[in-house]
């Protein structure tokens, strides 16, 4: 099982605040978008990109790499901006987001940015590429050792088409696919248990033939960990349930739904980038 150490996981904690404050700059300079859920998934994003990614920002299209599969596409920002921060192309052009002839749709596109795997709006249709991609994986003769990380958020799992994928995932035992479900309560009508209740979900999961591992979504050990772990599965796919703070950072969005699809206005994100460079600061000296 991967552990980090105590310096590798500073530096991906500083890593994420400096991609939170890149989410905050963006919206506010598209004047729309998803706030929320892109700042709850930035310490995932952070592990995967920068520790357990296999993956090459020079040549997005290297064969070997592992795929990311965004099927909950509303949190682009956060994806745009790992990326950037990641070498795949400048951070001075997040600040495009929504803009017209831009690269950073409000929802990717997979012809439009290198390094975006597929196109996504549309919520429930992820995972279902997952599968088919492992699927058509297994046919490759000379396959490289390769994982697929679909990324979904849990109002999301609402949608029937991702329980039929679910389905097809334990019969078919594609270990190769890591699911990660955004477990942050939160949905743009409300919170999901009183939208359509999803408890006791890893219960319903497991019945499927899935491994399913329960983490916190924001400690950087406990991701890797439980990435490490869904390696060595080898007889089902895991499914990994990241318990996140919706507006992680920021003490106005944290844990409100109405923070789904809203973009903070001039002071707020003034506010929200204060808030999030003191936490840097603490990060930075150990204190957080």
């Amino acid at each position: 099982m991967h552990s980090l150490t105590d310096i590798e996981v500073r530096a991906l904690e500083l890593r994420a605040e400096d991609i939170r404050e890149s989410i905050i700059k963006m919206l506010l300079e598209a004047g729309s978008g998803h706030t929320a859920g892109p700042l709850g998934m930035t310490d995932v994003f952070t592990c995967i990109y920068f520790r357990l990614l296999n993956h090459n920002p020079r040549h997005p299209n290297w064969i070997q790499r592992d795929r990311v599969i965004l099927s909950n596409g509303h949190i682009a920002p956060v994806l745009y901006a790992t990326m950037a921060h990641a070498g795949y192309f400048p951070v001075s052009e997040l600040k495009t987001l929504r803009k017209f002839g831009t690269r950073l749709q409000g929802h990717p596109h997979r012809t439009a940015l290198p390094g975006i795997e597929t196109s996504s709006g549309p919520l429930g249709c992820g995972l279902s590429q997952a599968v088919g991609m492992a699927l058509m994986d297994r046919l490759e003769e000379h396959k490289p050792d390769r994982y697929f990380y679909c990324m979904m958020g849990d109002g999301e799992i609402n949608e029937g088409q991702v329980w039929e994928s679910l389905l097809l995932l334990g019969k078919f035992k594609l270990n190769k696919v890591i699911s990660f479900i955004d477990r942050n309560t939160i949905q743009i009508d409300g919170y999901t248990e009183d939208v359509l209740p999803l408890e006791p979900l890893k219960d319903k999961l497991e019945a499927f033939n899935l491994h399913v591992i329960e983490i916190d979504g924001h400690d950087m050990q406990d991701i890797a960990r439980a990435v490490s772990t869904a390696k060595a599965i080898l007889d089902k796919p895991t499914v990994i349930i990241a318990h996140t703070i919706p507006g992680k950072g920021v003490e106005e969005f944290e844990g409100d739904y109405r923070w789904h699809g809203k973009a903070p206005n001039e002071e707020e994100a003034k506010q929200a980038l204060k808030e999030l460079r003191t936490l840097r600061g603490k990060v930075l000296h150990g204190e957080a």
